[in-house]
């Protein structure tokens, strides 16, 4: 290990006495010799996997009573959500039998449309640690079904953050991709490409894959140029990302496409759910979906209409996570 890692990295040594967050499995932490490390110091090194032990009196005499959270934007397209969130959720439970398993959406919109539509309650995560609480629940591993480390996630760890101290022990899983193998560390994007062409096949000769994902105006967007990046690097030609709201946009791609001399296009989103991005922004016959504005450059393009949730592969990684939150929550004190 490099000498400024050393110096650089965490084992959060800080007296029990102050209750802090400390990183866990699939984390960093602070070199030994940090027995001091302020506040700042412990919340700047707080990377990967998030971990809290409160230490106040109260939940020292408390048995432990563990429960998971699994985190969620949600959607409304109902045979899509059995098909992506609640297969991810199921994969989660039967990796972990006899333990409570709740499933929360962080959109609050999505969750009044489905009560209103289906009769399904859907709790928000803040609803989800109440009701944990009232219900006895002390340890919460918190799991993200995020692509990746954006907005979405920011509001998972603003609840590991919020809530934390109510219980007496607390962990936050990553989102799909998170490492990117530095530091010694898994490459989640890798992992997250092979999963992905499980279910789609890389394109032939004059033909291109393009990948459309969200887009955050958080600085987690540089992760499409990531994937872009690792694409190239693994071997898979033509194949390209775009996002709905951010960059790089279609209108990037398109060029690219015409200076490869490409003449058929596979539309693939890589989102958790094929909702309305897919169905009606990225393949509906509207002038300004992108099945029409490539098919308007002169190109055959056709989409393939299923979410991240319903690749097998991709629910393994989805699952793996889970653990890495989980096998945290199980190592704390």
């Amino acid at each position: 290990m490099k000498k400024w890692k050393k110096l650089l990295l965490a084992s959060l040594a800080c007296s029990a006495a102050l209750s802090v967050s400390a990183p866990a499995n699939a984390a960093y932490s602070l070199n030994p010799e940090v027995t001091t490390a302020t506040t700042s110091l412990i919340t700047a090194s707080q990377i990967g996997v998030l971990k809290y032990e409160n230490q106040a009196a109260e939940f020292a005499r408390q048995a432990n009573k563990d429960a998971i959270v699994v985190m969620s934007f949600g959607t409304t397209y109902k045979e899509n959500r059995t098909k992506t969130i609640e297969a991810t959720v199921k994969d989660i439970e039967r990796a972990h039998p006899g333990v409570k398993v709740v499933t929360a959406f962080t959109s609050h919109i999505i969750i009044n449309r489905i009560a209103e539509n289906e009769g399904i309650h859907y709790p928000t995560p803040e609803q989800a640690l109440e009701n944990l609480k009232s219900e006895g629940y002390n340890r919460v591993s918190l799991v993200s079904l995020d692509v990746i480390p954006g907005m979405e996630y920011d509001y998972n760890k603003a609840i590991f953050h919020n809530y934390k101290d109510q219980f007496k022990a607390m962990t936050l899983g990553t989102s799909l991709m998170y490492w990117q193998g530095q530091e010694e560390q898994a490459d989640d994007v890798e992992a997250f490409i092979k999963a992905l062409f499980t279910d789609i096949k890389k394109p032939s000769k004059n033909s291109a894959v393009l990948l459309m994902a969200h887009g955050t105006p958080q600085p987690a967007n540089a992760y499409y140029s990531v994937i872009q990046a690792k694409l190239d690097e693994m071997g898979y030609k033509n194949v390209y990302v775009y996002t709905v709201e951010g960059w790089p946009s279609l209108e990037t791609v398109i060029p690219k496409l015409k200076a490869n001399k490409i003449k058929n296009v596979t539309l693939v989103p890589i989102m958790m759910v094929a909702g309305d991005h897919a169905n009606n922004d990225m393949a509906g016959d509207e002038d300004d979906s992108h099945k029409t504005i490539l098919t308007n450059e002169g190109f055959k393009v056709s989409a393939y209409l299923h979410g991240l949730g319903e690749n097998k592969a991709i629910r393994g990684l989805y699952v793996e996570h889970a653990n890495d939150a989980w096998n945290a929550l199980q190592n704390a004190e």
